[in-house]
């Protein structure tokens, strides 16, 4: 939808294989344990009701600006409804994967959970009876039309958890996300240069800004997720957005041993041989490289939207953000994204309803408003994002938004291929970056992965 509620956002999401996991316990609602797909009236939407009331809620919004808005709507949530106490867990992203699992599969698991979409992680926590579906709560809240239906899609699961992007509901996003191209305007005008306006301009200034003894691209890698973006813009450049959403979703012919697959991993290891990334990117922190490129150390840095309101804080007017720049002039752009991490009930949680309640609230239109004072792209922008200056990174970044979602250019994250595929996938990048392994190879190791996967 546009500014105006008209923007048209296509994230791919499909039908794929099985996964196996552990069934849901005797007794539940299908999968999931607990459901809110039950009549509208059995639903409170008013917490103040529900007597004194603590929920646990686990977040990966640890960044500036993300952690900004939540920790500004938890204190408005608390302030309408005082009995409600809101206790907050924030972990990094790579934590929060390596935690929740076993979290949720406590006796006391959290209220609230922000939940990676796709095999890995939603997927195996609906088969495991982990979440509760939510489609009696999109029906009362209205979030079905909130949201444009793909988004909603991806955030849904199979009856027969096996499927992804179709069933129920079980999340929903506050943000909208693209990976894109950050720049330091001050650095490329002094480099005569201007913000290219193709892929091909993009990676000849790459040779340039390396020629004149500047580092073209901040990289670091030691986090390993940070790669899967950097190879994914590659990818869906050299091939295109189909072939990507057919990979990834298993839809379609497409192989990772395909000749574009091998091509973007030459690519992505030839900038790095080439110095055009950061030296030793394996062993520098995202973190860390951000800062580094915050501080005027790279011309540019290929990340996510999520990244805005911390860049714009050191850097100010000196920052600037675009899509990755299409094949043509004004052509069709393409890129990874979609949107964050969903937030879920967990189906062990005493308080469901006010846990949706709280859902409700963290993505209703004030706190799209929110999110745009606070330097975050909301999946559904609001008022405030339509006055935005065009020039500003905040307006840079809805702009952004909205080019791609015109063009229905956006390709699904490279690891929601498999349930291990992101294990897989970090893995071999960092050996590719590394010079480890060849782009063939590289290929191979993650074609036996997802080969396996379909083939079961």
């Amino acid at each position: 939808m546009s500014l105006q509620r008209k923007m048209r956002l296509a994230v791919v999401a499909g039908a794929a294989m099985a996964i196996a996991a552990a069934c849901a316990p005797p007794g539940s609602g299908g999968p999931t344990g607990q459901s809110s797909d039950r009549p509208a009236g059995s639903i409170s939407t008013d917490p103040a009701k529900a007597g004194q009331v603590t929920l646990n809620v686990w977040d990966q919004e640890v960044r500036g600006g993300q952690n900004a808005e939540v920790a500004q709507l938890n204190k408005e949530f608390q302030a309408k409804y005082p009995n409600v106490k809101i206790v907050r867990t924030s972990k990094s992203f790579s934590d929060l994967k390596t935690t929740l699992r076993l979290a949720l599969s406590g006796s006391n698991p959290p209220d609230v959970v922000e939940a990676n979409q796709g095999y890995p992680d939603m997927v195996t926590f609906v088969k495991a009876g982990m979440l509760t579906s939510m489609d009696g709560y999109a029906g009362v809240y209205g979030w079905d039309k909130r949201y444009p239906k793909a988004l909603l899609d991806l955030n849904r699961v199979s009856a027969d958890a096996k499927h992804f992007g179709t069933g129920k509901l079980y999340g929903i996003s506050q943000q909208g996300e693209f990976v894109g191209v950050y720049y330091n305007k001050a650095l490329l005008t002094s480099l005569g240069l201007k913000p290219p306006t193709t892929w091909a301009e993009f990676t000849a200034d790459l040779a340039t800004i390396r020629t004149k003894g500047q580092l073209p691209i901040q990289f670091g890698n030691l986090d390993k997720y940070p790669a899967i973006h950097t190879y994914g813009v590659i990818l869906s450049q050299l091939a295109g957005k189909q072939y990507v959403r057919d990979l990834v979703l298993g839809t379609g012919k497409a192989s990772w041993t395909d000749p574009r697959a091998i091509q973007a991993a030459q690519v992505l290891q030839t900038w790095a041989k080439s110095g055009y990334l950061t030296p030793g990117a394996n062993g520098l922190g995202y973190d860390d490289a951000a800062k580094q490129f915050a501080a005027g150390k790279g011309v540019f840095l290929l990340t996510g939207t999520w990244e805005a309101a911390d860049l714009k804080g050191p850097m100010g007017d000196k920052l600037g953000l675009m899509p990755p720049p299409p094949a043509s002039a004004g052509g069709p752009i393409t890129t990874m994204g979609g949107e964050s991490l969903a937030w879920a009930i967990t189906s062990k949680s005493k308080h469901p309803d006010v846990s949706a309640a709280y859902l409700n609230f963290l993505t209703n239109q004030h706190a799209s408003d929110v999110m745009t004072q606070t330097g975050n792209l909301p999946a559904v922008p609001g008022p405030a994002a339509a006055a935005l200056p065009a020039g500003s990174p905040e307006g840079q970044l809805v702009a952004g938004w909205q080019q791609i979602s015109a063009n229905d250019g956006l390709t699904p994250y490279l690891d929601y291929s498999t349930p291990t595929f992101y294990d897989t996938l970090t893995a071999a990048l960092q050996s590719l970056i590394g010079g480890q392994t060849t782009p063939p190879q590289f290929t191979q190791t993650l074609q036996k992965d997802y080969g396996t996967f379909h083939q079961s």
